[in-house]
Formats: C-alpha cells, structure tokens, sequence
C-alpha cells in the first residue's frame, strides 16, 4: 500500500527504490538482532496539545491544514499533500495524546502504532520509509516510550523494538542520501537517537557524529542563520539540535563540538526573527508560531547572545529603535534543494511596535503546497514592490523556486543614533529590463521610518509597491493629503505619506497563525515606469495617540 503522497518530489523514489522495497532487502539489509529495551528514554520539553489530543482519540487526523478522519488511520489518503503524509507517519503527535493522559490516549497510541506496523513495519514505502519521516518516527517512539509502550503487552513491544532496529539501519544505509536542509537534520536525529537509546544500536553513534560534524557547519552559516532562510526552519531546527543534545547528555556521552557550536550561533538569530509580541517574522513559508513554544526553546537551548543586527550570510536586516522593530529580507533567496519553502519576497519588510504588528508579509499556510502556496510565496503577498503582477522570482507550487534574482545587493549605514539599509535586487530585469533598489531609513526616536523605492530600466512597465497591514491595524484617509493615517489596537496613531504613485487602498488577507486566513487591508502605491529611473517616496510617522475606544 503506497502512501497517497508518494508522487510528491519529497517523497519521490529515488535511485535503488526497487532494491529496497523488495524482501531480499528487507530479510537481509535491514535484519539482526532486535534490541529487548531502550538503554535510557532521552528528555522531552516539548509541550503537546491535550485538545488536538481529543481530536487524535476520536480519529481525526488534522496535519499541515488537512483534516481526515475514519475508523481506520487513513495513512495513504488519496487527497493528503505531502506535509500531512509525513506528520501522519511521523507520530510527532504522540505527545498530544500524552497531553490528554489517561488509560484512552493510551491504547489509542497503541493502536495506531500496531496498525502502522502491519502495513509498513517490514514493507518499504517512499513515504513511511522517507528518511526525514523515519528519523521523525524514531525520535517519537523512543521519546515518548514511557507513554505508550513501557506497559504494552509483549507483542507490541516486540514489533515496535524491531522496527525501531530496522529503521535504524536503514538510516545507517540511506543518510545522507539526497536530504539537505532541516530534513537531512531530522534524519540524523532519529540515527542518535536509534544509536543512544536502542541496546545493541551503538555502533551508529559513531556514524551520527561524523554527519553531525560535516553537515551543521554547512547549514547553520556564521551569522547562525540556518540554510533554508526561513524563521520558521529556524526554531524547526534548533529544536532537533536541542534534542540531539539532551540525548547526549542523558547518556552521559560528551557533546559532539559541531553540534554545541551550531546551538550557540543559531540562538541569537532565532531572536532576531522575533517581533514585539514574540512571535516570528512572515518569511519563507513562517507562520507566528506559538510564543510560549519558542520561549521554551529559547530557554532550553540555554545559549545567551542579543540579537543580531545583520545577517549577511542568509541576507536579513532588523532595525530597532525604542519599540519600533523593522526586519528586511534583503539578500539572495536560498540556494536551489534547499528551496522548499522559500518565498518571492526580496526586499519585503515588516514593521511592529512594540507588541503591535502593523506591516506584515501575508504569511504561509501550513500545508506550504498548491494553490496557497502560489498565492502566499507570491512577490504581491509582501511588503515590496511588484511589477506587471509578476513574482521577483519563479515560484512552484509543489514547493522551491523555478528562477530567481542573479544580483542581490545591500549596505547598512548607521548614523546619529539612525539606520539606513539601502538595498537591490535584479529579479526583473530578464522578465522586464529593470532593477529594484530599495532604501528604507529608521530614525533613532523609533518614530520616523522612511522608504524610497527606485525602478531602474525602460518605461511603461506597471508596478505597485504594496504594504500589507495586520488586521488589528484600522485606515482612514487624510483630507487634501495623498496619504492615510494608521491607528493600531493601542490607539498609536502612523500617518503614511507618499509622492511618486497613486494610493490606494485594497483588500487582503493574513496567515500569521493556523488555516484560516484573516481578512485585512494591504496599502498599494501604483505607478507606471518611466525611462531611467522612477521614483517612490513614502514614509511612515508617529503622530500621537487616539484615546478613543
């Protein structure tokens, strides 16, 4: 039984598929001895979910924005993209059941294990056997042992203990194939995992350190951002590592350097994608997240660093002052195969006060794939300029880029307490002839951002410069002024003035959070180019407070 899924690029059978899903291969490759306990169960600070906890108790199965149900686990539902397929396979959500407790959540857990294991515990699937999802799979049953099978009757154990065994040698076999990114880290996860915790598994750790020690100075860059340029890849990541770590430590084995080294420099960039409501920034297929889930693996991550002021590795900016917070994707998008999640949205900002987003980026939705994707990643779903309604760069539906700027460039200058990052991109100029140069400028009060907008090519070519607001942000427009005034939840009043274009003001929507979008405004700024350049001016001020409710 293949997995809905399997015709996804993720889960796309790559060369020797044939040799591992036959028997010879599973009889002989993948056999040997199966270990009879775990040598230690590893820690786990995760939270779970008691309510989508509930839902998994009454078979509903809701993943990356699907929802299946039935009486039967429906592991290869037609219908189910490839995200939902690998967070079903992965039973991640034992943890949610765990939250529910009680004797219910656990033979239920039991249930879906056993089941799972007469389809694919010694079948080879592309989707139950990718390894990012065994490696998902692995660190699950092993953490959450004590849960679900510590008082399981012999038969389960059994079965699970030597699946466990044979997933571990196929990870031992496989990694790191043609994993990159957060998926190659989760697979090396379930290999410590397997090696720490399962009797007779050792061997392997020896084999997890050395992809360790070659692969995270590869994905967490000097600047710690991580490779995939996505916040939201960020916390992903440093979760796995925090994991990895406590495994380590709970065996009392040493910490491999590489891998206490990546959680230093990763630390501080995680913050440096943080507004003032602690939530993260909409780029690259991030949502907000949950704020007391990233202040958990802030904490546990246990590195100190401020946050950054540049990022030049993975191309962000973040300008401060007072309660004013910018952050600006002003660099290359991430490098073909480790494109899955990136977005068309060179040199989009967002903009918060304090704990108040006021311009944000549309955000992504979590199942990253189709129709949303090619709606969300566009170049118009941010807060930076579009010309003739066409992305910056290429964007896939099934997820990565197709082309993408050759030329990104950016320079920071910091004066008299203010911070100007001038910035361009090459994104048109194949498609159109032009080049966008952005210069945005924050004023050390916090209470003066300023944008200039510069188009560098042939004339009339149609743009729009566009500002997406937070659905707590309200409008109204200025009398004889070409601008609108702001006013955010707490009564902050930001008059936006323009020169250069017509503005407007149109409909738009939010996915900071979860699968349904939020109705909001977006502030377009429309024009047609002329020969040479063509010039936008706008600017966002502070001017006072409203104290009506």
């Amino acid at each position: 039984m293949a997995a809905g899924g399997g015709e996804h690029k993720r889960f796309r059978p790559g060369p020797g598929a044939w040799y591992r899903a036959s028997t010879f291969y599973q009889m002989t490759a993948l056999s040997g001895p199966v270990p009879m306990q775990l040598l230690l169960v590893p820690p786990d600070p995760w939270p779970g979910d008691a309510q989508r906890g509930q839902e998994l108790l009454s078979n509903r199965f809701r993943f990356a924005g699907q929802r299946f149900s039935g009486e039967l686990p429906p592991w290869d539902a037609a219908e189910a993209s490839a995200p939902w397929l690998g967070e079903m396979h992965g039973f991640d959500w034992l943890r949610h059941l765990r939250a529910t407790g009680g004797d219910a959540a656990r033979r239920q857990a039991r249930v879906l294990a056993a089941h799972w294991l007469d389809l694919y515990g010694r079948k080879w699937d592309p989707v139950a056997w990718a390894p990012d999802v065994a490696g998902t799979r692995l660190a699950a049953w092993v953490g959450q042992h004590d849960f679900f099978l510590a008082s399981a009757d012999d038969h389960l154990r059994a079965g699970i203990f030597d699946s466990m065994a044979r997933q571990v040698r196929f990870l031992e076999r496989t990694l790191p194939g043609r994993l990159k990114g957060a998926g190659l880290v989760v697979a090396i996860k379930g290999l410590v995992y397997g090696g720490i915790c399962l009797q007779g598994m050792g061997r392997v750790v020896e084999r997890a350190i050395e992809l360790l020690s070659r692969e995270l100075p590869r994905q967490v860059l000097p600047d710690g951002g991580h490779i995939e340029h996505s916040p939201a890849q960020q916390l992903a990541v440093l979760r796995h590592l925090i994991d990895i770590r406590g495994c380590f430590r709970a065996s009392r084995t040493e910490v491999p350097e590489a891998l206490q080294h990546a959680i230093d420099r990763i630390t501080p960039t995680l913050r440096f994608f943080r507004h003032g409501d602690g939530g993260l920034s909409l780029f690259n297929g991030a949502q907000e997240g949950e704020g007391v889930l990233i202040d958990t693996v802030l904490g546990q991550a246990d590195a100190r660093g401020r946050p950054l002021k540049s990022t030049p590795h993975i191309g962000f900016e973040r300008l401060t002052a007072n309660r004013t917070c910018v952050i600006i994707d002003a660099g290359y998008p991430p490098a073909p195969g480790l494109d899955d999640h990136a977005h068309a949205g060179t040199l989009s900002f967002e903009m918060s006060v304090g704990r108040e987003r006021m311009i944000v980026n549309c955000g992504a939705h979590p199942g990253d794939q189709g129709a949303w994707r090619a709606a969300l990643a566009a170049t118009a779903a941010h807060s930076t300029i579009c010309v003739a309604d066409t992305n910056s760069s290429g964007v896939v539906e099934e997820g990565g880029l197709s082309r993408r700027p050759q030329r990104v460039e950016c320079q920071r200058t910091e004066a008299n307490g203010g911070t100007l990052v001038e910035a361009s991109h090459d994104g048109y100029r194949e498609l159109f002839g032009l080049i966008h140069r952005r210069r945005l400028y924050l004023a050390e009060t916090g209470e003066d951002f300023r944008g200039q907008d510069t188009l560098i090519g042939p004339q009339g070519r149609e743009f729009a410069a566009r500002f997406h607001l937070h659905p707590g942000v309200k409008t109204a427009w200025v009398e004889g002024e070409a601008g609108l005034m702001l006013r955010l939840p707490s009564g902050a009043l930001w008059r936006l003035r323009v020169s250069g274009a017509e503005v407007g003001l149109e409909d738009s929507i939010y996915l900071g959070q979860g699968t349904d979008p939020r109705p909001t405004q977006q502030i377009v700024l429309r024009g047609v180019t002329h020969y040479g350049e063509t010039l936008v001016k706008w600017g966002f001020r502070r001017e006072g407070t409203d104290t009506e409710t």
